[in-house]
């Protein structure tokens, strides 16, 4: 084989080569870029689903809020040993899922987290829950001081402990968007369920919900 044919044939490949890896280049350059799914979504400034803040539940299991991403959400804050307001609340809760259409209903999740970081141990709620005859589908949550203080704020949940243990606390029912922004909030006890309920069936809707003020 002549020492020529050889030259040109390894200019050849060379090229061959250099083709190859533009059209490889052009093809990922032009490909479509990957379509991003409903949980890469970005959260709204306003969710709660931003905070880092981690939570444990009655079952011993880790949890975040974010978790709650995509369902319409009811929470309260209470604590376990608290004997009349924290009772009626979770009468509240369970009149406010009650009032909801059967579909929507099973799509909505109650969340309870306590402030009592030192007695609502997972095993207390555990117990709690068995005592109330709550729901499997009911969300009981234990934090420590620095999670629960900042949830508190963001909710706008006032809480301060008493000499004997207990706590003198604001009563506030939020109900969340799915994308974990406040749509409204009931203050008080008693009062204001049907406006709260229509705010949870408004957020299994793909549009944000109104907010509505506070003890309508």
């Amino acid at each position: 084989m002549s020492s020529n044919w050889l030259f040109l044939l390894s200019i050849a490949t060379a090229c061959g080569g250099a083709a190859g890896a533009s059209l490889r280049a052009a093809d990922a350059c032009c490909a479509a870029p990957p379509v991003e799914t409903a949980a890469a979504a970005v959260l709204p400034d306003a969710s709660l689903y931003q905070a880092e803040v981690g939570f444990t539940t009655d079952a011993g299991a880790p949890f975040r809020l974010a978790e709650l991403r995509g369902r319409p959400v009811a929470l309260a804050m209470f604590f376990s040993h608290c004997t009349y307001a924290c009772p009626a609340t979770v009468v509240d809760l369970t009149r406010i899922r009650e009032k909801l259409p059967e579909a929507i209903r099973a799509e909505a999740r109650i969340v309870m987290v306590s402030f009592d970081t030192a007695r609502d141990t997972p095993e207390a709620l555990k117990a709690f829950r068995a005592s109330r005859g709550l729901p499997d589908d009911w969300v009981l949550l234990h934090g420590d001081d620095d999670a629960v203080r900042e949830l508190a704020a963001l909710l706008g949940v006032k809480f301060k402990r008493e000499a004997d243990g207990n706590f003198a606390h604001s009563n506030l029912i939020t109900i969340l968007s799915k994308d974990g922004e406040i749509a409204h909030q009931r203050a008080g006890l008693g009062g204001g369920v049907d406006a709260a309920a229509a705010a949870l069936a408004s957020a299994l809707s793909t549009t944000k919900p109104g907010a509505e003020g506070a003890g309508n």
